[in-house]
């Protein structure tokens, strides 16, 4: 029987509507990390879904002191006053911070904003009590602190990670598959995940076809011209019109599922793979970058169409190993360790996934699930 969230708890602003949530769905060492996400579609459920992805992540990610939680607002990230919503909401999970839930940034939440408001106000960067008593944890905190402000190929550690990491995922299960060297790639958000992905799929040799923002959705069967698209990219993760090339393809961002390409990578929005859509993808290989993009019915239809899928869990696990690997000192700080590290154990699990997948006959994500079942929960530290 899969577990069920440990801690849910519901936050209501006292000077906007904003709506937030906290779940924590398992301790582990008494301790549980995930990110937390500001949009106006944000729900009850999306967050309890987000978290339980997050004890799958952590399993996979062979944490063995870091269980899954996951925190989301419902409100406009873009709004004038979202990172003043954002401090009351920490404020107001303080007690559950301090008591080793270890939140994060996300979707239209940066994470060195979260980390100055817990500087600013008090809280302290999330630890149990046995932590801050930890020399060996302490200075992996110092590591931390001091990756953070580190670059590699132009982007912040942070900010490329993640993407880093997915391109790791799909350039592992592309080669399991026996796919053509020149493989055409489709890419669905340009935020940081989005715009460092399309970085290394260009690095690796793999041809980025098209890029779909909040706007539009920009199409060139020759292939985009990455390098200038990231280095011209607006704020929010919008492409710059500026930009384009006499031979793209302006769309509507709704196409981006139907257009022709080998890798899809869904690197925004959940759900956006659902039972309605997912008859029109074209690719043979999907790579989740965002957490849960694709709905239980749009797996049954992903199946049937023999469409393999990188999973959420496996794939995206960059942001949370790099937290791993410097707070627990499992690497160095310097950018190529980092990077050689988050890429080691996501190509291994992501290879682990499809050769068994490939074994068994199964689908990925129902092998992914049982290989990384995540450990019931134990306490908080109080």
């Amino acid at each position: 029987m899969e577990n069920k969230p440990y801690i849910l708890v519901e936050w209501n602003d006292t000077e906007t509507d904003a709506v937030g949530w906290l779940c924590a769905y398992n301790f582990v060492g008494h301790y549980c990390g995930g990110g937390t996400r500001m949009h106006p579609t944000v729900t009850k459920e999306e967050v309890i879904r987000l978290a339980t992805t997050m004890g799958y992540k952590y399993k996979a990610c062979e944490a063995v002191c870091t269980g899954g939680c996951k925190a989301g607002i419902r409100y406009d990230y873009k709004a004038p006053d979202a990172l003043q919503v954002l401090e009351r909401f920490l404020c107001a999970m303080a007690p559950y911070i301090k008591a080793g839930v270890s939140i994060g940034g996300d979707l239209g939440v940066d994470y060195a904003d979260v980390l100055r408001i817990l500087d600013e106000t008090g809280i302290g960067f999330p630890q149990t009590k046995s932590m801050l008593t930890d020399p060996i944890i302490q200075q992996g905190v110092k590591n931390h602190d001091v990756a953070c402000e580190k670059s590699y190929d132009g982007f912040l550690m942070y900010d490329m990670i993640t993407g880093y990491g997915v391109t790791f995922a799909a350039d592992e299960a592309w080669k399991i598959k026996g796919g053509k060297e020149g493989a055409s790639v489709l890419i669905q958000g340009f935020g940081c995940v989005g715009a460092s992905a399309a970085n290394c799929f260009d690095k690796l040799g793999y041809k980025v076809v098209g890029i779909a923002d909040a706007n539009r959705l920009l199409y060139c069967a020759d292939g985009l011209n990455v390098k200038k698209l990231i280095e011209t990219k607006l704020p929010k993760g919008e492409l710059n019109p500026e930009a384009f090339e006499e031979n793209y393809q302006e769309l509507p961002n709704s196409k981006w599922l139907e257009m022709d390409c080998d890798i899809l990578m869904p690197a925004a929005l959940e759900d956006v793979i659902n039972k309605d859509n997912a008859d029109l993808i074209k690719a043979s290989l999907l790579v989740e970058a965002a957490n849960i993009p694709t709905t239980p019915e749009a797996d049954e239809i992903l199946k049937k169409k023999g469409i393999d899928v990188a999973v959420d869990f496996i794939s995206n696990m960059g942001g949370i190993r790099i937290y791993e690997a410097l707070i627990f000192q499992n690497c160095p700080p310097e950018p190529d360790a980092i990077v050689k590290d988050t890429e080691d154990i996501i190509r291994k699990q992501t290879r682990l996934v499809f050769e068994k997948a490939k074994e068994t006959g199964k689908y990925t994500r129902d092998v992914a699930k049982e290989l990384f079942a995540p450990d019931k929960s134990d306490t908080p530290d109080f």
